[in-house]
């Protein structure tokens, strides 16, 4: 089968090279240096397995600029292009998705799409009948950035969603479905085909559900630091209950990242004129958990916050160091991280910022210098933050203030 894949991020490239096994795959993208890169072979994200699939040498696979000839020829095109989250709309920016389902609706008609951006409740419905056609499905993805093709290797399940009424769509949406499963090497998946409107509601519950998660141990976590008590004796006495388990339940500054920020508030925003309490509490925790995170730091450094803080020394002079903008280790993302938000906070207090990444070219990062010398940020650091610790700390580690207690993500 001959398939084009427009966007070549976590979601599209791992979906490409999974394909690719087995297909013959081309990845269009928009920026040069990515198109380049996968042409010699090479990954233009962190992915162990992407690096090593791509340096094998037996995929069929290929990467372009010029959309229009790869979708042309295509029997199939998978979307995933980013859809960032708007606040002015309170909805996902899919202008990109939409871009490229016209330029295939325009060359090849007969293309079925399917979309694997995270989108708004409802939307794939919204396309069909803005463009008169059944042929677009929607798939969620379930990924680690980091991790991704992995986790298509290894996938908890696999949904498609599709127009079931059709015939043709709903074997067209098995098809799709055997695609993913015959790249996978886990043998059992589940797969579950549904009404497309359902597949965008799972994507947005599940990644809700895991901040929901991510919050709650956030929220005990600052519990007992408000009270003296050790974090990590309450989470395991807790998550020693098989129906709790230990996932997911290392505190850290907040959630963050590609997906889960955004796919909170864009489920809150579908949750318009229905009754609810919990989407928002969520949304609403991770700024919390960031305010606290942010006093705690200031209080640390002794810095004054004036009479409505919590102690400290008036006018006294601090550095406090930010040791990463990554995500989580491993990872080369900084989009939305949560130390981001930190960060401001801490800025707009008036502390003087420098920040140790060295993933970044610019010396200076919103106001705020970019060293690139680790030996040299310790020394100049009075209090070193960290969202998730590393072993480059151990030497100065009665400085760093982190609330990573299991040293994993």
């Amino acid at each position: 089968m001959k398939i084009a894949v427009a966007g070549t991020g976590y979601v599209g490239l791992s979906m490409a090279v999974l394909l690719a096994q087995n297909h013959e795959v081309t990845a269009v993208d928009v920026i040069p240096e990515k198109v380049a890169l996968l042409q010699k072979g090479r990954s233009p994200i962190r992915d162990k397995e992407i690096k090593e699939y791509l340096a094998g040498g037996r995929l069929h696979l290929q990467a372009t600029l010029d959309g229009e000839v790869a979708y042309r020829d295509a029997e199939l095109v998978i979307v995933s292009t980013p859809t960032n989250y708007d606040p002015g709309i309170h909805f996902f920016d899919t202008g990109s998705v939409e871009t490229v389902v016209e330029t295939v609706r325009r060359v090849n008609p007969d293309a079925v799409i399917v979309i694997k951006s995270t989108v708004p409740v409802g939307y794939t419905v919204s396309l069909m009948e803005k463009y008169h056609t059944d042929r677009i499905l929607f798939s969620p993805e379930f990924l680690r950035e980091g991790h991704a093709l992995y986790d298509n290797l290894y996938p908890s399940r696999i949904i498609v969603g599709a127009d079931t009424k059709s015939v043709e769509m709903a074997e067209y949406a098995r098809r799709f479905a055997e695609l993913l499963r015959e790249g996978a090497k886990k043998q059992e998946i589940p797969i579950r085909i549904m009404d497309p409107t359902e597949a965008e509601a799972v994507k947005l519950f599940a990644n809700t559900y895991l901040a929901l998660r991510v919050s709650f141990f956030n929220e005990l976590d600052t519990y007992a630091e408000m009270r003296n008590l050790s974090s990590r004796s309450i989470i395991e006495g807790v998550c020693l209950d098989p129906r709790i388990g230990m996932q997911y339940n290392n505190p850290s500054f907040g959630y963050g990242g590609y997906c889960l920020p955004k796919d909170t508030k864009q489920l809150l925003a579908n949750y318009e004129n229905i009754p609810q309490n919990l989407i928002q509490a969520i949304v609403s925790a991770n700024s919390t958990r960031k305010d606290h995170i942010a006093d705690s730091i200031l209080e640390k450094a002794g810095f004054y916050q004036g009479s409505q803080g919590r102690g400290g020394v008036p006018g006294q002079k601090v550095v406090i160091g930010i040791y990463r903008l990554i995500m989580k280790s491993g990872s080369d993302n900084f989009r939305q991280s949560s130390i981001q938000g930190v960060m401001k906070r801490i800025r707009a207090k008036g502390a003087q910022i420098l920040l140790y990444e060295p993933e970044l070219s610019e010396d200076d990062f919103f106001g705020s210098p970019v060293i690139r010398d680790l030996e040299a940020f310790q020394r100049q650091s009075d209090v070193i933050v960290a969202n998730r610790y590393h072993r480059d700390l151990e030497n100065v580690r009665e400085k760093v203030y982190t609330r990573d207690i299991y040293y994993r993500d």
